[in-house]
């Protein structure tokens, strides 16, 4: 098993699901535990062939972090795969290939998860929960989507309703919230969010107790929408056309307030207590001073900031719900059948699991969305200086303007674009922004800092 260990640390740092980028993983095996090969299915009943999901702890991090790296064992001289899916030979004449890029893999991921069934391994269990009537393929063609940062999902597509399955990387205690928010919704019968067709849930030691059990999210499968855009590039060529976008921006609205009047149906809400807001207003602050650190020309709003968070602080607040977390237009599609998809209610992917699951603000949601506008606007600028900057920027205050109108039609509520709680959840995600990009993509920083000097410009009305 060392071999097996030292054959994924020197693979895995080059992975785009690796969070610790930079740093060699310490690694310490967990658990593991085999797929079965299905004995009717076409020459993959080769028994040399063995589908074992690994479990690994990085303990160079933190807390730890639980990974979870499916591979298909393969005899050396039969492997056709990619190298760039080829992790590697721990013991002479065998090779690694990553999982999900492997038809062995795949069929068996989407046998468990569609059909239901237990595969076990020592002290773990993975079980699929078939949802029924789903209606997905059981034969299908696989492809893995490119580009993901924190998961791998295959499409799966044949006969029956094409499916793409969402296998998480790193595992956490407990029923992921992708899981948990789009079954309730699609049971409510919600037609904003695509059709689950099942999961796998897995049991596997305590790290944090090295003793006893845990219970978590292992993938996740759901309808297929083949040919369709994120609202990301659906909004990006509108605006690079300078087509108006406020018709489509109020529909996006109403659906992401039926979306959260669903989730406050199916799911408990409180009212915010005094320590909710302390908690909120030393968050924020927390925020804004790690920027300073790192983006100093902002540290002469001080005073402006802080007055925004004191408004939202003394305002009323609605009660706290469960929200989709990471809510902008790259988490929703365009059907042109169904109108806006909401997808990805993972939420936060660097927050614990633990703080996604509780209930918070729906506002964070609409926050989050009007962000997504001013961005579209701020790459459109950045990538074509000559284009006007007052048309782009109208675009955007167009589209935010009617996305606001349409939620606030559709949820029934009376909401001020200034309103100074939402004032506040904006400005804290453009601090978060201006950290981002100083770090990732510096020449972007003018987008958020922007929208924070207007934001701390525009005193907001007191509720």
């Amino acid at each position: 098993m060392d071999s097996t260990l030292a054959c994924l640390a020197a693979w895995m740092p080059r992975q785009r699901w690796y969070a610790a980028k930079g740093r060699a993983p310490s690694l310490r095996l967990v658990a593991w535990w085999d797929l079965t090969i299905d004995p009717d299915g076409p020459a993959e009943a080769d028994s040399s062939v063995r589908i074992r999901t690994f479990l690994v702890a990085d303990e160079g991090a933190l807390p730890a972090v639980l990974y979870q790296i499916p591979v298909v064992e393969r005899a050396t001289e039969t492997v056709t795969a990619d190298p760039v899916h080829t992790i590697g030979s721990p013991v002479p004449g065998t090779t690694f290939i990553d999982g999900p890029y492997d038809p062995a893999y795949a069929a068996a991921l989407l046998r468990l998860v569609a059909r239901g069934g237990t595969a076990r391994g020592p002290q773990t269990t993975a079980v699929g929960r078939a949802v029924a009537s789903a209606g997905g393929p059981l034969e299908a063609t696989s492809r893995v989507i490119s580009g993901e940062q924190s998961n791998t999902s295959l499409i799966f597509e044949g006969a029956g309703t094409p499916v793409i399955c969402k296998v998480y990387r790193q595992l956490h205690p407990g029923l992921n919230p992708d899981i948990e928010l789009q079954e309730a919704l699609s049971r409510a019968g919600s037609t904003h969010v695509p059709r689950p067709i099942g999961w796998i849930e897995g049991t596997w030691p305590d790290l944090a107790t090295a003793h006893g059990s845990v219970r978590g999210s292992l993938a996740f499968a759901q309808e297929y929408l083949p040919d369709v855009d994120d609202a990301w590039r659906v909004a990006l060529l509108a605006a690079a056309r300078g087509e108006d976008f406020r018709d489509a921006a109020a529909a996006l609205g109403a659906v992401t307030a039926r979306v959260h009047v669903a989730l406050s149906q199916c799911f408990p809400t409180r009212t915010a207590t005094a320590a909710d807001r302390d908690a909120a207003a030393a968050t924020w602050e927390r925020r804004f001073a790690i920027a300073v650190a790192e983006v100093p020309e902002i540290a002469a709003q001080r005073d402006a900031v802080s007055a925004v968070y004191r408004r939202a602080v003394e305002v009323p607040w609605p009660p706290l719900q469960r929200i989709h977390g990471d809510y902008h237009l790259g988490q929703v599609l365009h059907s042109p059948d169904r109108g806006w998809i909401v997808v990805d209610f993972e939420g936060e992917p660097l927050r614990p699991m633990a703080e996604r699951t509780q209930p918070d603000f729906a506002l964070r949601d609409v926050a989050g969305m009007l962000r997504s506008f001013d961005y579209v606007a701020g790459s459109l600028r950045l990538d074509h200086p000559d284009r006007s900057a007052d048309a782009v920027r109208v675009w955007a205050l167009d589209a935010r303007a009617a996305f606001i109108e349409g939620y606030a039609q559709a949820s029934g509520i009376s909401l001020d674009p200034r309103h100074p709680l939402l004032a506040a959840l904006e400005l804290d995600k453009a601090v978060y922004e201006a950290i981002y990009e100083a770090r990732n993509r510096p020449t972007w920083v003018t987008i958020p800092l922007r929208a924070i000097s207007r934001l701390v410009e525009r005193p907001a009305p007191v509720a």
